[in-house]
């Protein structure tokens, strides 16, 4: 059974629309607080300009989704993810240990582990980010740790539970991110050129995600690290083929040496086009998230398939003018 009220950062971020849509349609008794940035809609909306004051009502937990994205262009200034993602997180748990609330989930990312990997990511591993952004998420998460950490010594007893979930790629509808640009990419009828490329990628459906926050709210599982993933990994080609298949479009492929490809997006690089190396290398790069930790402790299986969610995702970006 959830708790009677919740604390939602983020809620007009994709993550956290879905997450709110969820919340009011599978449990409507559930009494919502928001928290953004800076416009404060009602009653039920915080700023965070009230809770640097302290200014916050008493919750049963809190869910933490805000935050700075990472920007791939790269024009974001360093201070600016620190600022957003690692102060502001310090100063919600630090308000969260004040209060009476029971439960905080914090959304790190995969990127506070490893930018790339040499094989499936697990918890267990050490983490080297090597961006901005994935600093500032691991410096929240060792804020996280430590302040819990230090409240535990003092409160052996505490019912207090903290949950650090480290999502992969979301998709779902609403969402513009690059499997969006790919869609459209092979809309317009272009080969898709990478196709020598062979690797094999962990997605995330917010769907599955909205379905594990709330399980996790739920259930008295311990405190932790936990990383949020679909079950199966598939390749870009596979994807193509799903979008080809979802679509009912057929796509061209082409088998352009890896080389000839990767030299070219260096140069994208050096004009500043929009495009480049590191977009290249979240199409076709391994990266291979494990879930098995999250759905042992929770005892539970994704409500979505991998394919499945995806095709909900393709179908969607139809709908956006």
């Amino acid at each position: 059974m959830l708790n009677t009220s919740i604390l939602i950062s983020g809620t007009t971020g994709f993550v956290g629309k879905h997450l709110k849509a969820y919340f009011q349609a599978k449990f409507p008794n559930i009494q919502i607080l928001e928290l953004n940035r800076s416009k404060k809609e009602s009653n039920q909306t915080l700023i965070w300009d009230e809770i640097k004051l302290g200014n916050l009502p008493e919750v049963s937990s809190y869910v933490h989704l805000a935050g700075m994205a990472h920007d791939t262009k790269n024009t974001t200034n360093e201070e600016a993810y620190f600022e957003i993602n690692t102060n502001l997180t310090t100063l919600l748990f630090e308000r969260f240990l004040a209060s009476n609330a029971k439960q905080f989930i914090y959304i790190s990312s995969v990127k506070a582990a490893a930018d790339h990997l040499e094989s499936v990511l697990t918890e267990a591993c050490i983490p080297n980010p090597q961006t901005a952004y994935g600093r500032s998420k691991l410096a929240a998460e060792h804020s996280i740790e430590r302040l819990y950490a230090d409240y535990l010594s003092a409160h052996p007893t505490t019912e207090k539970k903290y949950y650090i979930l480290r999502p992969c790629m979301i998709h779902g509808p609403g969402n513009k991110g690059n499997l969006n640009l790919l869609v459209n990419f092979t809309n317009k009828g272009i080969p898709y050129p990478l196709a020598a490329f062979k690797n094999k990628r962990s997605y995330l459906s917010v769907f599955n995600m909205v379905f594990l926050i709330a399980k996790i709210l739920e259930r008295n599982i311990p405190s932790g690290i936990y990383q949020l993933a679909d079950n199966e990994s598939i390749s870009t080609n596979d994807l193509i083929d799903l979008i080809s298949e979802t679509n009912h479009k057929k796509i061209y492929k082409l088998n352009i040496p890896q080389k000839g490809v990767r030299f070219l997006f260096h140069l994208f690089d050096y004009m500043h086009f929009p495009i480049g190396t590191e977009q290249l290398d979240k199409l076709v790069e391994s990266y291979q998230v494990s879930n098995h930790k999250i759905l042992q402790a929770l005892g539970v299986q994704l409500p979505i398939a991998t394919r499945e969610g995806l095709k909900t995702t393709i179908n969607s970006f139809k709908k956006i003018p």
